[in-house]
């Protein structure tokens, strides 16, 4: 009996410091586009704004985390920016927030076709082990 895999689940993720979303709105189209062109569904996006952009909490990437945590037992999830400056300049929390993305058992992607899956097992089994 075959089954069909489906296709992988979409989490656009950015954020934005400023008050002008014109350069947002290009980044969201673009990881859209990307999505689509790849045939991945598209869950929602999630944007931090103002001063939650350059927080360590960063509510709405909290929110896109826990939606993930409950998908990603049916199917592939992925976490998806414009590029990995979009989680945050500083290696370290960009890395944190990846983190936080395996341990919701997804991976994160760009739409220059950077990704974390190959790294995701090991980022996953850190998430499992409690940290």
């Amino acid at each position: 009996m075959n089954t069909v895999t489906p296709s992988p689940l979409v989490f656009i993720y950015d954020r934005n410091a400023t008050r002008s979303s014109a350069i947002l709105d290009l980044r969201l189209s673009g990881c859209v586009n990307y999505a689509d062109r790849h045939g991945w569904q598209i869950a929602g996006l999630w944007v931090d704004r103002g001063d939650n952009a350059l927080s360590r909490t960063r509510p709405q990437f909290s929110a896109l985390v826990e939606s993930m945590r409950v998908q990603a037992g049916r199917r592939a999830t992925i976490c998806l920016v414009h590029h990995w400056y979009r989680l945050a300049h500083d290696e370290a929390q960009r890395r944190a927030l990846q983190q936080r993305v395996a341990r919701a058992h997804g991976c994160t992607a760009t739409t220059f076709g950077d990704s974390d899956e190959q790294a995701h097992a090991v980022l996953a089994d850190l998430g499992r082990g409690g940290g």
